[in-house]
């Protein structure tokens, strides 16, 4: 190791006294808070007690007053319950009555303090008195009167002037009868001398307001408060006491806080008690409590110079003390400390040498800090050997990490996607080649650029320039940078580049691994789906769109059918089936089929689409909704339709066909209450139209044909319930091959019944009776029972079975303890039951749908979902429908090889799908040529007759 110079030599302080100066001051600090702490918390107990006091104080003579008030009520009904006084004033008589009040007026007087006995008559007269002042003039007369006579109850009041007088009017009762009123009237006096016991303090009556000129002179006024001084005891010592606090606080503070002040060597506390009963509004009355607190002071003081000789004599202590403890051990530190520098100069042997051999049984840490630097003393003169070693090898790391890095490098570029590294600003940093490509740009107009600048999908085409003032504006603050590199995040932008093209991206934002700070970078790695989202868009509009006519389709038909329905609407749904489209197809292929649909469509759009809601329900149907129309409107538009169709002018490959068609109208809510029965009626109106000769509509009446429906409903019911008493079904089973090596690893249980005569009856004809007598459930269980049966035997060659659900069932409560039940008696695997639920059933209720299938899931069983692509609107609950199969409509198959819609959309199907982890099966395969094409859309299953046809279950 290469020796350090020496350092240069600088003028030290010795660590003993470093530490006994800074451990001086702390102790000085710590007795001071102590001493500070000490002396707030005694003024604070002081200044808490004084409150609680000032509050008790003011209760208390509340209290005084208010037992004043109550004993003068009872002394003045007392007076007033006099019957001599009660006749003496219902006659009139001053004499009289001059001679009751004489008579009670010495008891009154000495026993209870009454100044004032006044009687007046119901006209507010005084016709009788006793007491000190007759005068009556500054008392509201007429008011008490007034309310004393109207509530026959009496009535006190306080009233503050040249003194404050407590008052109690009663009224006068003869037989019921108020004839006049008694007043008393008492000075404070008592009150006074009562605040003054409880309290132990001087106490002052004040009041402040205009006093009659004549008492001015003999009342003692303190100006700043603009008061008088009714009474004080300790006047001498007190008024100046009450002049000064005038000059220093207002009066109105003092009912809430104390004030406290020194006066003549002495320490008082002032509080006052606003008099709320006064009703004189000329003044305001208040008794003044001073309280003298010297000796509660005298002894904060006291405890406080205690606390100070005690603080200081403790930190001369251990100070002392601790000087004796540090001079050894700093010495040795001293000693160490001189060594250290010869470390850096390479003298390990003679720091080794310098530094004493520790024997003691007990070792400090000054022992440890000298067993270290000799250890250390060794440990670098080995270190510096081995950086010796090692410095060949990092020469050679260098080049290993050069070559990571062109490796890296290389791989950003040759990967087919936007790859971008932002900084904690989001300014891009590095791109690869791909994104260059992609935006048509050079490195000289990325570089430094805003993220959003360029890949904001809400942002106009920014103009390429090397400013960034702008955004740098608009930057996101610190905080929320650093949130945002925080953790790895997704979205989707679109953008448009410099020739116009728009891209939608996908990107995944995720911190670099050695991000920790404000600086941190980001890279954000970009998946071109502009083909994806196109596809997307197409498949939304087809959910409510015929692709072929580009009317709207089935299923939008019937929801805007069921709003009108809920919405109570009346009206009429129009059914048309085109005459001869068959033979049209046949005559002329079906491409021409298919533009005789779309001229037609077109010709309903032209003319009707205003009002009405216009739909190809498949096929060559047609359906409009019209609402708010009459029979006979409905009939007019009917014929208006038949003319618009005899007017096109068809002709193919010099053909000319003739176009019509058979028009059912059934109106709402008479022919039907729900789509389906519109529909139903509809159609059963349609065909009769085809049946009439003399007319190409039909206008449905409301009870038409039910008789003979009834009948075969009921038939038809009673041959389900005893097939299912006499287990008269049959359990048939079609294989579903996987497509990649054709092995059957499940079936699909189809369901058959007989006739009498042993002909099969086909599903159609019983399964729509069993929905609409609700004895669908009953058979789905039978099914299930059944088929758990075979699958015992089954499931030990590893295959499965695949049981359809019906709609109704996926409403049924008790469906996932019946399963559970059924694969506890039959003891057969979970996994290898599939339970299947139509596109349509699981749109149609959602919520209850996937409810049903995750508890299905939950038991173990795989789920599908049946003839998916019919209406496309599933697509978007297909992410969060809990399925592990998706079988592809067998309509979409048929077509596949002759229709290139066909192609689009289920190559699309089997994208989606895939893109949701969901396996695919194609239904109705009927021959060999399909089976590439399936295959190369990527769709793992295949049913259909090609690969066998449905053959019967023995069960035994």
């Amino acid at each position: 190791m290469t020796a350090l110079s020496p350092p240069k030599t600088q003028r030290r302080l010795s660590l003993t006294w470093r530490v006994i100066a800074l451990s001086s001051l702390l102790l000085l600090l710590l007795v001071a808070l102590f001493i500070w702490l000490g002396q707030h918390h005694l003024t604070q107990q002081l200044e808490s007690s004084r409150v609680e006091s000032h509050e008790r104080q003011q209760r208390e003579i509340r209290l005084a007053m208010q037992r004043s008030a109550d004993n003068l009520r009872q002394l003045a009904g007392l007076t007033a319950a006099a019957p001599e006084l009660g006749s003496a004033l219902q006659n009139s008589s001053r004499n009289e009555l001059a001679k009751v009040l004489s008579a009670q007026w010495p008891s009154l007087q000495l026993e209870a303090g009454v100044d004032e006995v006044f009687v007046f008559n119901t006209q507010g007269v005084r016709v009788g008195y006793s007491g000190i002042s007759e005068s009556v003039a500054h008392l509201p007369i007429q008011g008490w009167i007034g309310d004393v006579l109207s509530t026959e109850s009496p009535i006190t009041a306080l009233r503050c002037a040249v003194t404050c007088q407590q008052f109690a009017a009663v009224p006068v009762l003869m037989e019921g009868v108020s004839i006049g009123m008694v007043v008393l009237s008492r000075s404070l006096a008592n009150v006074t001398r009562q605040a003054r016991e409880v309290s132990g303090s001087e106490i002052a009556l004040m009041v402040t307001g205009p006093i009659a000129e004549q008492t001015t002179a003999e009342v003692p006024r303190v100006d700043g408060w603009n008061s008088y001084i009714l009474a004080l005891t300790n006047r001498d010592k007190m008024l100046p006491l009450l002049t000064l606090s005038s000059s220093n606080t207002r009066l109105h503070q003092l009912i809430d806080i104390p004030f406290s002040l020194e006066f003549a060597d002495r320490h008082f506390e002032l509080s006052a008690v606003y008099m709320e009963e006064d009703a004189d509004w000329r003044s305001t009355g208040y008794f003044l409590i001073i309280s003298d607190i010297t000796a509660q002071i005298a002894a904060i003081q006291s405890a406080t110079q205690t606390l100070l000789i005690v603080g200081i004599t403790g930190w001369l202590a251990a100070e002392l003390l601790m000087l004796v403890i540090l001079l050894g051990p700093m010495a040795r530190l001293r000693r160490v400390a001189d060594l250290l520098p010869a470390l850096s100069r390479g003298e390990f042997s003679r720091v080794r040498d310098k530094l004493p051999v520790n024997h003691s049984h007990f070792s400090d840490e000054i022992d440890v800090l000298e067993d270290s630097t000799r250890e250390l003393s060794q440990q670098l003169e080995t270190l510096e050997i081995v950086v010796q070693e090692h410095s060949g090898q990092l020469a050679e790391r260098v080049d290993e990490l050069a070559k990571e890095r062109d490796f890296v490098n290389s791989l950003l570029d040759t990967a087919r996607v936007f790859i971008v590294v932002q900084n904690s600003a989001g300014r891009i940093q590095l791109i690869n080649d791909y994104t260059r490509e992609r935006l048509g740009l050079r490195d000289a107009d990325l570089i430094g650029r805003h993220f959003s600048d360029l890949f904001d999908q809400n942002a106009d085409f920014p103009s390429f320039s090397s400013s960034g003032d702008k955004h740098d504006q608009e930057a996101d603050t610190p905080n929320d940078l650093a949130q945002h590199l925080a953790a790895p995040s997704q979205e989707e932008k679109t953008f448009q580049t410099q020739d116009k093209r728009l891209f939608t991206v996908a990107w995944f934002h995720a911190p670099l691994a050695n991000s920790h700070d404000l600086n941190a970078s980001k890279i954000s790695v970009g998946l071109d789906i502009t083909e994806r989202k196109a596809a997307e868009s197409r498949l939304t509009w087809l959910a409510e769109h015929d692709p072929l006519t580009e009317l709207y389709n089935r299923h939008y038909f019937q929801d805007a059918l069921q709003r009108a329905i809920i919405g109570q609407a009346k009206g009429a749904v129009l059914l048309l089936d085109l005459d001869q489209f068959k033979e049209i197809n046949e005559l002329s292929g079906h491409y021409v089929g298919d533009r005789l649909l779309r001229e037609v469509a077109n010709t309903l759009f032209l003319n009707l689409s205003q009002r009405s809601i216009i739909a190809r329900l498949g096929g060559d149907e047609f359906a409009l909704l019209l609402e708010n129309i009459t029979s006979e409107q409905a009939i007019n538009v009917a014929e208006y339709i038949s003319q618009l169709l005899d007017g096109i002018g068809f002709t193919a490959a010099g053909r000319k066909h003739h176009v019509s068609a058979s028009i059912g109208i059934a109106l709402f809510p008479i022919n039907g209450q729900t789509p389906a029965d519109l529909l139903a009626s509809a159609d059963m109106a349609m065909y009769k139209a085809k049946e009439s000769s003399s007319q190409h509509w039909y206008l449905l009446r409301q009870t038409e044909n039910a008789k003979d429906e009834l009948q075969e409903r009921v038939y038809w019911v009673e041959r389900l319930h005893k097939a299912l008493e006499n287990d008269e079904f049959e359990l048939w089973a079609q294989p579903i091959v996987r497509l990649k090596d054709r092995d059957i690893k499940h079936y699909e249980v189809l369901l058959r019944m007989r006739n009498d005569d042993g002909s099969l009856v086909p599903p159609a004809q019983f399964i729509p009776v069993a929905e609409q007598s609700g004895l669908i459930v009953q058979v789905d269980r039978w099914v299930i029972r059944r088929s758990l049966e075979v699958l015992t035997a089954l499931q030990k060659k590893g295959m499965s079975l695949a049981v359809n659900l019906s709609g109704q069932s996926l409403h049924d409560l008790s469906l996932k303890q019946y399963l559970a039940n059924q694969l506890k008696i039959s003891g057969a695997d979970p996994y290898h039951l599939i339970l299947e639920v139509t596109e349509t059933a699981a749109i149609t209720d959602f919520t209850t749908a996937r409810n049903v299938l995750q508890s299905v899931r939950e038991l173990g069983c795989r789920t599908a979902l049946d003839d998916f692509g019919i209406g496309f609107s599933s697509f978007h609950y297909l992410s969060q429908l809990p399925v592990d199969y998706i079988k592809i409509d067998g309509s979409f198959i048929r077509s596949l090889l002759v229709d290139a819609d066909s192609h689009t959309l289920v190559k699309a199907i089997a994208d989606i799908a895939k893109g949701f982890g969901k396996q695919t099966i194609a239904e109705f395969v009927d021959q060999e040529a399909l089976v590439p094409v399936l295959l190369s859309y990527g769709i793992n299953y295949g049913q259909g007759f090609h690969f066998g046809k449905p053959e019967k279950i023995r069960l035994h």
